[in-house]
């Protein structure tokens, strides 16, 4: 299985799930609540772990090069993850509404006569809470950016070495099989189709809002450059097609790169600004995470608020800080703020990161096609003019 995409092995989960709901009596379902309630459990168990051995290194390395030119590139990352964030906040509230009846999914699918109850149940409580967690990133990671401290960053380092490992080898194996589950169940107690219906659409409307912003990135980069935005995006597009293959803005740096110095920037300027932005510019990966969770808000009946998000966007551009070269790095750094500032419950949660992981490789497009444009305007504000290289 391994050697088949994570994207296709998700489909195939699904697909078994509906199938199995369809066809397996309530113990056969019971099997796979089993099976869910248990590794949701060690999901939260993880959620802290992953959120300190992600933004505590991730806030540390910022601390690398300081200059005008670290702080002009951080700031135009966050500004533009921010402002992607937003844009997509009120695109969702203003669309979804109209093919979502609010409600429709029943949140607790435990309760009795609605879905099927696992055999037994295991308690794994987490080592500290989520705030905890973020906080003592924060703490730490800011401490190492401050001191130049070698041994706690090289054990940060270590640790998230770790992190990394047991998502790529225990989590993201294993939740093809826990999505299956989710979909057995929601199958069992009628609401698979809903669900689905809502996914498909969703999916749409977030490609639409990844285009968007790559023109709107675009122009504002080609327009104070003084350089044509559309052939400024053409140039990208073999980064964009690299990264949906990858689905992974750090393994799509060699390509990015060379797009953007044949855009015109600097090469010093190139040098810095990309691998820096793969790491901290995540505008693609926040609309689909605002996306996602809209829509699964709507559909649990959860009260949205701008006040609400605009908080949950501003701190996914900091906790999503140098999220793993792994596919669903983002979502996997982004639980702790969904159960603590939109109050997802494990069932919600593991339908977010289903639809998240289902256009994970569009997300990191964005991700990276936007990061050239970050450069440009780099380049810019360090007082260079772009120089395209002929093709």
């Amino acid at each position: 299985m391994k050697k088949i995409g994570l994207l296709p092995r998700l489909i195939i989960a699904i697909i078994l799930g509906i199938l199995f709901g369809m066809v397996l009596p309530e113990p056969g379902v019971r099997v796979f609540a089993t099976f869910n309630g248990i590794f949701g459990n060690f999901l939260g168990f993880a959620i802290p772990l992953i959120i300190l051995g992600f933004v505590a290194p991730g806030i540390g390395d910022l601390g690398k090069g300081a200059g005008r030119i670290l702080a002009v590139t951080a700031g135009l990352a966050y500004t533009s993850t921010v402002l992607a964030g937003t844009m997509a906040f009120f695109a969702n509230t203003a669309i979804l509404p109209s093919f979502i009846t609010e409600g429709a999914l029943t949140t607790d699918l435990a309760e009795e006569g609605a879905s099927a109850a696992a055999f037994i149940e295991i308690s794994i409580p987490p080592v500290m809470g989520v705030m905890t967690a973020l906080i003592l990133a924060f703490t730490i990671g800011i401490g190492i950016a401050a001191t130049g401290s070698k041994t706690i960053k090289s054990l940060m380092d270590e640790f998230q070495a770790i992190i990394s490992k047991m998502i790529s080898e225990i989590i993201i194996p294993l939740l093809p099989l826990h999505i299956m589950g989710i979909f057995a169940n929601l199958t069992y107690s009628g609401q698979v189709f809903q669900i689905l219906s809502v996914f498909s659409r969703v999916f749409v409307l977030v490609i639409i809002l990844h285009m968007v912003i790559i023109i709107v990135q675009y122009l504002i980069a080609g327009t104070l450059a003084g350089a044509n935005p559309f052939k400024l995006i053409k140039t990208m597009i073999p980064a964009y097609f690299t990264a949906i293959g990858t689905q992974s803005s750090a393994a799509t740096i060699p390509v990015t790169l060379a797009q953007t110095k044949k855009n015109g920037v600097n090469e010093g300027v190139a040098d810095f600004a990309i691998p820096l932005s793969a790491t901290i510019h995540l505008s693609g990966s926040t609309i689909t995470l605002v996306s996602c969770s809209i829509a699964i808000m709507l559909i649990a009946g959860m009260p949205l608020s701008f006040g609400t998000y605009i908080g949950f966007i501003m701190a996914l551009g900091v906790t999503m800080v140098a999220a793993p070269g792994v596919p669903g790095g983002a979502v996997m750094a982004a639980i702790g703020l969904l159960q603590s500032m939109l109050g997802f419950d494990a069932t919600l949660t593991s339908l977010m990161i289903a639809l998240y992981l289902a256009q994970d490789s569009f997300g990191t497009a964005c991700n990276v096609t936007g990061d050239g444009a970050i450069a440009i305007l780099v380049n810019k504000f360090s007082g260079h003019k772009l120089q395209p290289t002929a093709e």
